[in-house]
């Protein structure tokens, strides 16, 4: 029995395994997770059914449970900012922004070595993804 707001073991174990640099992909209903997810990259499916469980919903829970050092969200391809950036960076806070990347170049990093697990959301917002940079804990 824990006593913290993420009760997930898959999620648990998963972010448990990650260390400074790793990446964890939130990936929105849209999103390809067979075809644009680092080869061999666990998934952990959260998406029960459209528009359950959204991304800020697991954001909300990571943004303490692990520490950050980086996010970057999917730019459309008009090259402007989808409405979902403002609810991310209300969790994220002024000391950690949201840093856009074209859709192709965010599919990339997505399949890139240091991807440690994907996590599929039924969020049905458009370009609702986001590629999180685990950071480092201070020594105490």
């Amino acid at each position: 029995m824990l006593r913290y707001p993420l009760l997930h073991p898959p999620l648990l174990g998963a972010l448990a395994a990650t260390g400074h640099g790793s990446r964890v992909l939130l990936a929105d209903a849209n999103y390809a997770h067979a075809t644009n997810v680092r080869a061999g990259a666990p998934v952990i499916h959260l998406n029960l059914r459209p528009g359950m469980v959204r991304v800020d919903d697991v954001l909300e829970v990571l943004v303490d449970a692990v520490p950050l050092e980086a996010v970057h969200s999917m730019r459309p391809d008009d090259g402007g900012e989808p409405g979902v950036l403002g609810r991310y960076r209300d969790l994220l806070g002024p000391a950690l922004p949201v840093e856009p990347l074209p859709r192709q170049a965010f599919y990339e990093a997505a399949k890139g070595p240091d991807v440690a697990f994907a996590v599929a959301t039924g969020d049905e917002r458009l370009y609702a993804n986001l590629l999180l940079t685990i950071g480092f804990v201070v020594p105490a």
